[in-house]
């Protein structure tokens, strides 16, 4: 008798499992972007051109090639794929750091943007969820008495940081002690530090370790004083551009693309960030696997 109650009840579970699993893979198909409206068309790229903000001040992101000078990169590979898919021409609009790339929205300098998420910028832009999360960090000398992330907002500690940068935005809001001092663009950042004898460095993780590895007599503090997410932007008022453009987002995480990239170009201390749906599809598909 058990055993004839138990064969129904594990058909009912695995149909279940079945149409939860469609209905899943119905709600991802649906974040696909399909081929582009000429609404999207005309809000991405309304000269024909899709004019995007390349930000050489975070080599994470962009560099320029050193054989060709043209930019490379992640973002500049998701531009270029995001231009052929709109079908018009790629045209870089270079920057040397991240707040001039936020002053280029009020001057109407581009259409799509690569920055991190931040609510001051949010003012301005419509973000993408994230495609690369990457970690922010504290560069000091070898022999600071600074030992943990904690111990920099102090009274007398003084933090240099690149200007509009996500540190600079996150640490203008969280130090309540040390003192922040702004340098026009990230790359200064290290040597800044070293020449005038300031206390810490902030910025990305993996610069400040390329920085530690270049100029003597400094240590990287262990961990990470704040997360950043990076995402694509579009200028406000573009509501048809900045939907499509998040659903390409995700369809590149998903299809492996931003990884693809990340490791065709080298870059290290950056993962892919989670589908915007992991929070609802992990624990759905986790239940799905343990029926």
């Amino acid at each position: 008798m058990t055993m004839r109650l138990a064969i129904p009840a594990l058909r009912t579970l695995r149909q279940l499992a079945l149409l939860a699993a469609a209905a899943l893979l119905a709600s991802c198909s649906a974040t696909m972007p399909a081929g582009p409206s000429s609404a999207v068309v005309a809000q991405l790229a309304p000269g024909g051109k899709l004019r995007t903000a390349i930000n050489y001040g975070n080599p994470i992101l962009a560099t320029r090639d050193a054989t060709t000078g043209e930019p490379r990169g992640v973002s500049v590979d998701l531009a270029r794929e995001l231009a052929r898919r709109l079908g018009v021409t790629f045209e870089p609009v270079i920057y040397t750091a991240a707040g001039k790339v936020v002053e280029g929205i009020k001057a109407g300098a581009w259409d799509v943007g690569f920055f991190a998420i931040d609510p001051v910028r949010a003012a301005d832009t419509d973000f993408s969820a994230a495609y690369l999360v990457i970690e922010g960090a504290y560069l000091v000398p070898q022999d600071s008495p600074i030992r943990r992330n904690e111990d920099v907002d102090r009274p007398g500690v003084r933090v240099v940081v690149g200007r509009g940068s996500a540190y600079d935005l996150y640490l203008t809001r969280e130090l309540k002690q040390a003192t922040l001092l702004r340098m026009p663009t990230s790359p200064e950042v290290t040597n800044t530090m070293v020449a005038e004898k300031i206390e810490v460095a902030a910025g990305a993780k993996q610069q400040l370790q390329a920085d530690q590895k270049r100029v003597p007599g400094l240590r990287l503090l262990d961990g990470r004083f704040m997360a950043i997410n990076q995402a694509m932007a579009v200028p406000k008022g573009r509501a048809a551009g900045a939907a499509y453009v998040a659903a390409f987002v995700e369809e590149m995480k998903a299809s492996g693309f931003v990884a693809d990239a990340l490791r065709r170009h080298g870059v290290e201390g950056a993962i892919v960030a989670n589908p915007v749906a992991d929070s609802v599809a992990e624990p759905a598909l986790r239940g799905l696997q343990n029926e």
